[in-house]
């Protein structure tokens, strides 16, 4: 299970990012694409978390879908796989959005 990896560096980033302040929030972006599953990163990120200043936080995950374009007839269409082919036959797609695993945002208390 690579989500716990994953996990651990969205933990560590987000802590170095809140420069030493408790973080109450973080939202991520996992494409449907990206080969992440969202709900293993969810099981995680509590024990994870444990002991960090993103301990009891709440963690927020958008699923993005997968969206392609065709470079030979240039539609734009939604692909569920990473080698699903344009309605004209082609395969040469180029990926427009899915793949994506970022950190969106983090809520974090203000300082004392």
């Amino acid at each position: 299970m690579h989500e716990l990896g994953i996990t651990r560096n969205i933990v560590s980033i987000v802590e170095e990012a809140a420069k030493g302040r408790r973080v109450t929030r973080v939202t991520l972006d996992v494409g449907r694409l990206s080969g992440v599953t969202p709900e293993a990163i969810l099981f995680c990120f509590d024990i994870v978390a444990r002991g960090t200043l993103l301990d009891g936080a709440k963690l927020d995950i958008n699923s993005i879908e997968g969206r392609g374009r065709c470079r030979s007839c240039g539609e734009a269409f939604e692909t569920r796989t990473l080698f699903e082919a344009c309605g004209c036959g082609s395969r040469s797609i180029e990926r427009l959005a899915g793949e994506e695993l970022k950190i969106r945002n983090m809520e974090i208390e203000e300082a004392a």
